[in-house]
């Protein structure tokens, strides 16, 4: 079912990416993406880095990564490789 989930999460994400122009035609611009990303381009741009993220999150679900890297980035001392 991890897998599965993964899978969704990261054609999800891909999605995103991939169909910005139907996204925002469907959501509207979003006013803090366009003040700081850009002025013409910030709610595109603010969409495809969400997108991407998605994509990131969804692998390290799928393959049981995400405790490690949380682990390993915000308690360094306590990292466990196994």
């Amino acid at each position: 079912m991890q897998y599965f989930i993964g899978i969704l999460g990261a054609v999800a994400g891909f999605m995103l990416v991939w169909k910005t122009s139907a996204v925002l035609s469907f959501t509207g611009r979003i006013d803090f993406a366009e003040k700081y990303l850009g002025t013409e381009g910030g709610s595109r741009l603010f969409i495809k880095i969400v997108g991407v993220l998605i994509i990131f999150v969804a692998w390290l679900y799928m393959f049981n990564m995400g405790g490690w890297i949380l682990t390993t980035l915000f308690l360094p001392g306590h990292a466990n490789p196994s």
